[in-house]
């Protein structure tokens, strides 16, 4: 992938969030798009201009060393990779919390632990889509994934403050309800209607991201809360 462009890395850009995120983009960015439905993947790859796959499983860490090999400047960092699974602390096992920290998590902190050498010689930036569940108390059920998204905002916070001084900037974004495949599913499993009207589109929330991206460098947007009008 050779240009002038930027390079932009976007985790969970299947669809929903990191696909509008990778449109978003890719009028003046070189992308690797990365998610785990490999065929739904290259769907978005071949209907983007300018992406190229980044087809790694997030949470193995030696193939994950192995796919950001070569990768020596980043400009764009964008963590849009998650999963939810609904229930009451009474119901889920350790496995289900396990499994929450390594997605939302551990492979976030990973990639971007390796790749900081790249965003640091380019000035990068590392954008963190997070949820209204990383800043409120959780409603009965979201306890492991609202543990999870307080502990992404820690991340980010401690990552902004650690990397000033190599000129990598760090920005969290904080969408109430998007209307995504996800969200059917968390509806599904509260047992109430998904009604995609009633939330906020991937496309506002990419929007968002790339607000953030734009910031004249005198200015740093270190969190942005979105939520449905």
């Amino acid at each position: 992938m050779t240009s002038s462009r930027p390079l932009a890395l976007i985790t969970g850009a299947s669809r929903g969030v990191g696909a509008a995120v990778a449109r978003e983009l890719a009028p003046t960015h070189r992308l690797l798009l990365g998610g785990r439905d490999t065929p739904t993947l290259h769907e978005t790859v071949s209907s983007v201009e300018g992406a190229e796959p980044f087809a790694v499983e997030l949470t193995d860490a030696a193939s994950l060393a192995d796919a950001v090999r070569g990768i020596d400047r980043l400009d764009v960092l964008v963590h849009s990779a998650g999963v939810a699974e609904i229930g009451a602390i009474a119901d889920q096992g350790g496995e289900v919390w396990r499994r929450t920290m390594e997605v939302n998590v551990i492979a976030v902190v990973e990639l971007t632990r390796l790749l900081l050498p790249a965003l640091r010689a380019a000035g990068g930036h590392v954008v963190l889509v997070n949820s209204g569940a990383g800043l409120r108390p959780p409603n009965p059920g979201w306890g492991s994934y609202a543990a999870s998204k307080h502990a992404l905002r820690a991340f980010a916070d401690a990552l902004g403050v650690e990397e000033r001084e190599h000129g990598v900037r760090v920005t969290s974004v904080f969408p109430g309800r998007v209307a995504t495949d996800m969200q059917r599913q968390v509806r599904a499993a509260e047992g109430t209607d998904y009604v995609p009207e009633h939330y906020l589109r991937p496309e506002t929330v990419a929007r968002a991201v790339g607000q953030a991206l734009s910031t004249p460098a005198d200015g740093l947007t270190t969190e942005i809360v979105l939520r449905p009008a």
